[in-house]
């Protein structure tokens, strides 16, 4: 059977909010984070050698995140235990958001659900201080992204998103 893909969000387009469990007691909202830009890492599942891969990736680049004020957050359709032994074991420095129940509703929000395999694509989505998708990227499944994209994508975001030593360094490079 063909694969079928949902319309992924588009930049431009307000980012659906949501409030996901990070632990079994704990839940995370992106508007926790209006006011700062965030980084959305959909990814099919906890223990697959891919999806370690490509947090392992992203925790490694936390510090390029952190300097334009960034949250990394990853998403999955496992639960919040998975999560937190999947964290441990790969010693991850960000929160896995368990899009467990309803099954995929946070994903399906972002056009990036896998109906036939129950599982997110693997996908990446930057966020304006606003709100604000400004740029989207969906990988192959088997294809681990870098996380230069998405750095890039940080580094472009219109001024008013900029933490201070942004501004300083958008002036030293015009």
């Amino acid at each position: 059977m063909p694969e079928t893909h949902e319309q992924i969000l588009a930049p431009g387009t307000t980012a659906p909010d949501f409030s996901l469990p990070s632990t079994p007691d704990q839940n995370v909202a992106l508007s926790d984070f209006r006011g700062q830009p965030v980084v959305l890492v959909f990814y099919p599942a906890d223990w697959s050698p891919v999806c370690g891969d490509e947090l392992s990736i992203y925790n490694t680049a936390l510090p390029e995140f952190q300097r334009f004020n960034a949250e990394v957050m990853g998403i999955s359709v496992d639960s919040a235990w998975s999560h937190i032994a999947f964290a441990q074991a790969h010693q991850l420095h960000f929160p896995l958001l368990a899009d467990f129940e309803p099954k995929g509703a946070v994903a399906r929000a972002y056009g990036v659900y896998r109906e036939h395999e129950g599982t997110t694509e693997r996908a990446l989505f930057v966020i304006d201080a606003a709100g604000i998708i400004r740029w989207n990227y969906r990988s192959p499944v088997g294809v681990a992204p870098d996380a230069a994209g998405a750095l890039r994508a940080l580094a472009a975001l219109p001024p008013a998103t900029n933490t201070p030593e942004r501004q300083a360094t958008h002036a030293d490079a015009q």
